[in-house]
């Protein structure tokens, strides 16, 4: 089976992963648009359940996920000048592009096709339509919140999007957060909110 994932981030590295494991004599390709060491965003947060989840399906990689990220079981709100503390929840963060590495290499290891900067329907064509898609028998389309597969075929999938006016930004700090924490704070401008965590 000639398998095809459009997009390289951990949705479709993880992916790929498990296409392999499932049948070594699949031929698993995916294709990134960004380069192997682009990403957007700081880190990533998985519970304790998503760990639980990733160790029964390739305990090799959650290895390497677990020698790189910091845990922790408390949850720390912030609001009116008090803070509400819960335990017990379980989490933990890493770096989003240690992530990505240790998905690449770990599929990598087992025999997947990797292949960065392909960038599909770039000339605004049917990106379903590219060369590298011919022949596959899946198609994977985990190429991100602005699809481009998704978009081009939405009358099929039938997507129900619906942009919100939030504001989003990625900051970083050297403050170490011993909990998994979150401020809310109203001001004219509305409420702001920080969820804020270690990797």
């Amino acid at each position: 089976m000639r398998i095809v994932c459009v997009g390289g981030g951990p949705a479709g590295l993880y992916f790929s992963i498990l296409m392999k494991k499932a049948d070594p004599s699949h031929e698993v390709i995916v294709l990134e648009r960004n380069g192997p060491h682009d990403t957007f965003g700081f880190g990533v947060v998985f519970s304790d359940a998503t760990l639980d989840n990733l160790e029964a399906a390739d305990p090799e990689s959650l290895e390497a996920i677990r020698a790189r990220f910091y845990h922790w079981d408390d949850i720390d709100i912030h609001y009116a000048g008090e803070v509400l503390s819960s335990a017990g929840h379980g989490f933990a963060g890493m770096s989003r592009l240690a992530l990505l590495r240790i998905l690449d290499a770990r599929a990598r290891t087992l025999g997947v096709d990797i292949r960065y900067h392909t960038d599909l329907g770039e000339d605004g064509g049917d990106p379903l339509a590219a060369p590298e898609l011919a022949g596959a028998d899946l198609i994977l389309a985990g190429d991100g919140v602005n699809s481009r597969i998704r978009d081009a075929h939405a009358d099929h999938f039938g997507p129900d999007v619906d942009v919100r006016p939030n504001r989003f930004v990625w900051l970083g700090t050297t403050r170490p957060f011993p909990a998994f924490t979150f401020y809310f704070k109203e001001n004219q401008h509305g409420v702001w909110r920080v969820h804020a965590y270690q990797y």
